[in-house]
């Protein structure tokens, strides 16, 4: 990073302390092991540790490349065993042969394997992935018991959990049950830490008439934020398909059609003439747009590349202005509710009916 005061390491929650932005280590395929992918994934990683006040937190999950990305990691901590490294990981997609991903002593199991995948004897934070908790929620009571009861015998430092859900084209009755739900399942839990994706282009949604960040500060819990950069789509990289997949960067909504590539390119260009069209500007305010939110976040930044790495890193700079916030904001705001308009006139379309 770049030596600002606003980046040294800061309290997520009370046993994690990390520097502010750290890595998302979703970028792994499944597979045989030396292929080119992995090596590029575990240069860029290197970097990442390396880099002058680089990452400690670096976040994965039993089901990024089906325990690969563990795996990649654990080699890369046998290499740098003298540094405060802080492992993050999830449980809660794998099922197995199992009837629940949360069922029974599966959550156990999972964490016993990520702890051999990653040759380490302790996670910083484990969040349970999935707000699914089977039908009428049976397996909520049980998920939430075996994650203090590995937070107590010191197998997991904290427990974290994901944040609500909510579609762009989610009605307000749809938005209303997401957060119903989320609120259910963090008052059984407890956490130490939310999980949730964020960006600029992220609704805004309300939890007991707060936002995610104020919610989480009242309840003197932490938020981690992952993808930042909405699958690179805020750095004018075009999305990975036709929609970027649902209520994540996007939430739905169309990334290929005209109406959505036209909003979203003229807010970039409203960044460029403000930021300066120079390699790294769009990433280094999209960036610190997810930075500048709060004091109890940490942001995690995925990459592919050490080439990703390196910009990412090293493109923050000073921290934004007041203004400059006030700008990136106001051209977001008008980029949300350009690609809110569709989904808008088909809902009073539909109660016209």
């Amino acid at each position: 990073m770049s030596g600002m005061p606003d980046l040294a390491p800061r309290e997520l929650c009370r046993s994690i302390n990390a520097f502010p932005l750290g890595v998302h280590c979703s970028g792994v395929r499944s597979g045989g092991s030396g292929n080119p992918d992995d090596r590029a994934f575990l240069d860029g990683l290197r970097r990442a540790i390396e880099d002058t006040e680089g990452a400690i937190l670096l976040d994965t999950a039993d089901s990024y490349g089906k325990g690969k990305s563990e795996r990649l990691i654990g080699r890369v901590l046998r290499e740098y065993t003298g540094l405060p490294l802080q492992i993050s990981s999830k449980v809660g997609t794998l099922r197995s042969s199992a009837e629940h991903p949360y069922a029974d002593r599966r959550i156990n199991h999972q964490l016993q394997q990520t702890l051999d995948n990653l040759y380490v004897d302790q996670l910083a934070l484990y969040t349970l992935q999935s707000l699914d908790f089977g039908p009428h929620d049976c397996f909520l009571g049980h998920a939430a018991d075996q994650m203090h009861t590995l937070r107590d015998l010191e197998l997991i430092r904290a427990v974290g959990m994901p944040g609500p859900d909510v579609a762009y084209t989610a009605s307000p009755e749809q938005q209303s049950a997401a957060v119903t739900g989320f609120l259910k399942a963090f008052h059984a839990i407890g956490p130490d830490v939310i999980w949730t994706r964020f960006n600029a282009l992220t609704p805004n949604v309300l939890i007991e008439g707060d936002d995610l960040f104020t919610f989480a500060r009242k309840h003197g819990v932490g938020v981690v934020l992952t993808s930042p950069l909405a699958q690179g789509v805020l750095i004018g990289k075009s999305p990975p398909s036709a929609t970027v997949r649902p209520h994540y960067a996007m939430a739905g909504t169309a990334l290929g059609a005209p109406h959505s590539m036209g909003s979203i390119a003229r807010g970039l260009q409203s960044l460029r003439d403000r930021f300066g069209p120079y390699p790294g500007a769009l990433t280094r305010a999209a960036l610190r747009f997810c930075l500048q939110r709060a004091s109890h976040s940490v942001v995690l930044v995925g990459f592919r590349t050490e080439a990703q790495v390196t910009e990412s890193f090293g493109c923050l700079g000073e921290p934004l202005t007041n203004d400059e916030l006030a700008f990136m904001e106001g051209t977001f705001a008008e980029m949300r509710a350009s690609l809110m308009a569709p989904v808008q006139a088909s809902t009073v379309a539909e109660s016209r009916r």
